[in-house]
């Protein structure tokens, strides 16, 4: 059902329930499309006839600035300012302690799939429904590779190119066949300061300022390679061939001029940028800038980041609700927490601008309206995945450590063996 037949139907039988009669609180992520979703959900949930005056939801938002640091410090306190809370893939080991494990609806499983649950979860229990999920996508302009694959002298070169720089003579393919090595290859053909004849300046953007969020964005790389945090014993596997082949590949092509001199100050919005400039080939970005950078631009594909030789994958976090351990209504906390985790709340979420990861029985419901969720629910499934140890307490501080090391490498600061031991070394005190 669409989102407005489901406004018709819920106006209809709202109950006469004010804010100050609400007995579920939800502090949620404040502004964008989340809120604007989450709105439209609530509105939707506070009119059915099975809510009642005492389980009325009542949202709360707060700045941006600092959210999770101060939601850590309520939460520790034991506020009971809230019932329902925001959490993350990356957090939610830090919050775990002052918060419940919660029931999903019979249908949830069949709305995400097991894959996008698995980011709400911790220490094998289910913290939250998953409200909104990142992946990657890769993106690439098709009539750049159309006019390299129709034209013999620029398969020649690339080849030229892929064997002076990668040791092998690999043929130009479509990107739905590429491998990292192919994404690499393509990236320095279709660079000036490598190859003076390219349409376009860079082949690729790299993100590679010191920031937590572009070493997610990197992971999709050496995880295709085999690649993890800990193996099952908790031992610290950074120290392999599955993360130093993708940091020194990204270090080639930093260093021939295939990504921006400055791309050590890119993240999101600078990558973006560099792309609407028309001077870049193909690159990895999340699925957040699907519509911006394919809007209007027809010649501008998103599929699948490249496969390495364990497959292919996309790094996956999510966005979510969860039990405030101190609330005091539960029940109709839970109550709403299982609703959202139908597949008429996760479709009405989608429809209202948010991105719910959805399994591909779920998202088909969205495929004129969302065709986007359909791919993006899709990948999730397919090809996500979560680092071992991604969820725990200090999640966030291994992201900002790699961040720290590997830009450190990638801008010359560093050795990779420095790198890789410092690495290595941190992960192992802040995940035991």
């Amino acid at each position: 059902m669409r989102l407005h037949h489901l406004l018709q139907s819920a106006a209809a039988l709202a109950l006469v329930a004010g804010a100050a009669q609400a007995e579920v609180t939800v502090l949620g992520w404040p502004g964008g499309p989340e809120e604007a979703a989450l709105r439209a959900v609530t509105e939707i949930y506070n009119a059915l006839p099975t809510t009642t005056a005492e389980n009325h939801v009542s949202l709360l938002f707060t700045s941006r600035d600092g959210f999770f640091d101060k939601l850590a410090v309520d939460l520790a306190a034991g506020t009971t300012n809230f019932d329902i809370n925001l959490i993350a893939t990356y957090s939610i080991g830090r919050y775990a302690p002052f918060m419940e494990p919660v029931t999903l609806s019979d249908e949830a499983g069949t709305t995400f799939g097991d894959t996008v649950l698995s980011t709400m979860q911790y220490d094998g229990r289910q913290y939250g429904v998953p409200t909104d999920l990142s992946l990657h996508f890769l993106y690439y302009r098709s009539e750049l590779i159309d006019a390299l694959l129709a034209d013999d002298a620029a398969r020649a070169r690339y080849s030229e190119i892929a064997e002076e720089y990668l040791g092998e003579a690999l043929e130009p393919k479509t990107p739905d066949e590429w491998t990292w090595r192919d994404f690499a290859a393509n990236a320095l053909y279709f660079s000036q300061s490598v190859n003076p004849d390219s349409p376009t300046r860079y082949g690729t953007v790299i993100q590679m300022q010191n920031l937590l969020f572009n070493m997610m964005v990197f992971h999709s790389w050496p995880r295709s390679y085999g690649a993890n945090w800990m193996d099952d014993d908790g031992n610290i596997t950074i120290d392999t061939a599955a993360w130093r082949e993708p940091l020194e590949m990204v270090k080639m092509l930093y260093d021939l001029g295939a990504t921006p001199a400055d791309s050590t100050s890119y993240e999101f919005p600078e990558a973006n940028a560099a792309w609407n400039s028309g001077q870049v080939a193909a690159m990895v970005q999340w699925n957040a800038a699907a519509g911006e950078l394919t809007e209007g631009e027809p010649d501008t594909v998103a599929i699948a980041p490249p496969a390495g030789p364990e497959g292919r994958f996309t790094h996956i976090h999510g966005l979510g609700l969860g039990l405030n351990a101190a609330s005091q209504n539960k029940e109709g906390a839970i109550a709403f927490l299982q609703w959202l985790s139908t597949a008429d709340a996760a479709v009405a979420y989608g429809e209202a601008g948010g991105a719910p990861g959805l399994a591909p029985e779920t998202a088909v419901r969205l495929a004129e309206t969302r065709p986007d969720l359909v791919q993006a629910g899709d990948y999730a499934s397919n090809y996500g995945f979560v680092m071992n140890g991604a969820t725990s307490a200090n999640a966030l501080s291994v992201y900002e450590l790699q961040a720290q090391e590997f830009t450190g490498y990638w801008a010359g600061t560093q050795d990779l063996d420095t790198a890789i031991a410092n690495t290595a070394a941190g992960m192992a005190d802040l995940l035991h």
